[in-house]
């Protein structure tokens, strides 16, 4: 009997053993040293890992399956999740070993090329195709989605230094003076800010000189909306948060990658202390326990000032006990500006949106009631408070309340952000604020809310640029991008063109886990890309779209496509 029950014995032990080391492939001992080194000694939280892999990816300009291995072993972590996550992001390059083992050398050097539809307006698609015979086989040129410079169109990342109005002779010397760093942007720093007045009203907060309840009767008033895009009321939004219980999570959504939106970037690189003392009474007013800031990965002179500037803070506090921020850097997905999905990327996941409800002011980051806001929104609340919510409310014109920023980009003399009188008009916001259309063209079409807000006809120049006003029409103001299309004696800006540039996009942003937005919208580019589209077809696949898509993204992007058969139809072929 015992010469039967040990061999069984030892069969399972070994067995158990074997269980107990991580699935795939083996990880040497100087790889994992390597990421170590690297990564640092912890906190190794699975909800840092998308920051372990951009330190891996910057150091290596790549990410190697050896190391995404030995950063799954560090992390305690299935490699196919690390892997499922690094491949799911654009900024991640993972490659594959060959059978010898040898990993292919990354490029000396990457140069990224717009393609978003104001980009493509101004000659981004004659970039793409000139650039790579004129830098050189060394020099990996490829196409990009929206940036977020669209004021700046084309615009070209060298590594991660931006350049405006690109043409081929403006890269080709970036790429040999070695420029690959933003810099700093010029803003308003710690010291400049506090000396204007800026924390005095943190600090009356704090110190109980103001109330909660003050502040909250202010934010409800004034009528303020969250400016991300959903355009929910801020003052509602932070009562609902409020009323769930402790701990509570404050998240900052500056990951806007919206075509033609770029207010949050223009906003940071300038008062990035406005914004954040925005944050700081807002974390005070809802009793927040963690502050979050997911800041896009391609604001990379925005990021290195927000770090400077939270290291000052930290270093000479202008009141006392503010809360730490954790600033976490996105990683190339649209997805993730839609709050759910944001969420699960700073959970170190892939930017899947998540059904509802639970919705996130109930069950948000790490399952605690969260407060999600876009960057402009905390950014109005220091003069919401200083000003009184009546002096805002006025300012609105055809019966509508308060002020909006516009993000212009297109065919007008001075594109850029612009501060109007919310219900004010496209040709009044051109006139007024853009200095006019460019010299010789004439206003033929406009996107009121960028990619997903759809496409209107010069006739409709004067409807009121506001929340609830468009949707009639087929469109939404969302995050207020406006670009501008025209005709003129040499060139057409045809509907059917942005469409199908628009549709390409949400192909290529669609995280793929629902059937309709992942099918539809690749079926949607397919069904355009023709001169004679299939009204009817459209018609039942937008529906569908629009019915059982998760998320914003499969819902919205239709929108393009049904407002050229609407509006634009003269522009297609007849049977």
């Amino acid at each position: 009997m015992s010469s039967t029950v040990i061999p069984i014995a030892a069969e399972s032990a070994a067995r158990q053993r074997h269980r107990q080391q991580p699935k795939g492939r083996r990880v040497d001992a100087s790889t994992l040293a390597e990421v170590r080194t690297l990564v640092g000694e912890g906190p190794h939280r699975r909800d840092l890992l998308i920051e372990h892999l951009h330190r891996l990816n910057d150091h290596f300009g790549q990410l190697g399956t050896s190391h995404l291995a030995a950063l799954a072993q560090l992390m305690n972590l299935p490699q196919a999740e690390v892997f499922e996550v690094a491949s799911f992001y654009h900024h991640f390059d993972v490659v594959h070993e060959d059978a010898a083992g040898a990993v292919p050398a990354p490029p000396l050097l990457t140069v990224r090329v717009c393609g978003s539809l104001s980009c493509s307006l101004a000659g981004a698609d004659g970039l793409l195709q000139k650039l790579p015979a004129l830098l050189g086989a060394d020099v990996r040129v490829i196409p990009a989605p929206c940036i977020g410079r669209c004021e700046q169109a084309p615009a070209v990342v060298v590594h991660q230094h931006p350049l405006a109005r690109a043409t081929p002779d403006s890269v080709q010397a970036a790429v040999r003076a070695g420029l690959r760093q933003a810099r700093l942007p010029a803003a308003t720093r710690l010291a400049d800010y506090v000396a204007q007045g800026g924390y005095a009203l943190l600090a009356d907060c704090l110190a109980g000189r103001r109330s909660v309840d003050e502040i909250m009767r202010t934010m409800e008033s004034s009528g303020l909306r969250g400016l991300g895009g959903a355009g929910f009321p801020a003052g509602r939004k932070w009562r609902i948060v409020m009323n769930e219980p402790a701990p509570r999570r404050l998240v900052v959504n500056i990951d806007e990658g919206e075509p033609g939106t770029f207010k949050d970037r223009v906003l940071l690189e300038t008062e990035p202390h406005r914004f954040l003392e925005g944050l700081f009474i807002a974390a005070w007013a809802i009793g927040a326990a963690g502050v979050h800031v997911y800041l896009r990965d391609e604001y990379h002179g925005a990021r290195a000032l927000l770090q400077a500037e939270l290291a000052a803070l930290r270093a000479h506090p202008p009141v006392p006990g503010l809360p730490e921020v954790d600033l976490r850097r996105g990683a190339g997905a649209y997805i993730c500006g839609e709050e759910s999905a944001l969420i699960e990327s700073l959970e170190g996941k892939r930017g899947l949106p998540r059904l509802r409800p639970p919705y996130v002011a109930q069950a948000g980051l790490f399952g605690r009631p969260t407060l999600v806001h876009n960057l402009e929104t905390l950014y109005w609340v220091r003069e919401l408070l200083d000003t009184g919510a009546r002096h805002f409310a006025a300012q609105g014109r055809r019966g509508r309340q308060g002020l909006r920023r516009f993000s212009v980009s297109g065919r007008v003399r001075e594109p850029g952000l612009k501060l109007a009188p919310a219900g004010i008009t496209l040709n009044e916001l051109i006139t007024e604020h853009c200095g006019g259309l460019l010299p010789g063209h004439e206003l033929y079409a406009y996107l009121p809310g960028g990619a997903s807000g759809g496409i209107l006809p010069a006739g409709l120049a004067d409807l009121p640029l506001d929340f609830d006003t468009l949707q009639p029409h087929g469109c939404f103001i969302g995050s207020a991008a406006v670009v501008v299309l025209t005709k003129s004696a040499t060139h057409w800006d045809r509907a059917t063109d942005a469409a199908r540039n628009l549709v390409r996009f949400f192909e290529d942003e669609s995280c793929g886990q629902c059937t309709p937005c992942r099918v539809g919208t690749a079926k949607m580019r397919a069904l355009i890309e023709s001169p004679r589209w299939d009204a009817a077809l459209l018609a039942d696949l937008s529906q569908v779209m629009r019915d059982a898509s998760i998320c914003g993204l499969g819902q919205a992007a239709p929108n393009p496509v049904d407002c050229v058969l609407r509006y634009f139809a003269d522009e297609l072929e007849t049977a």
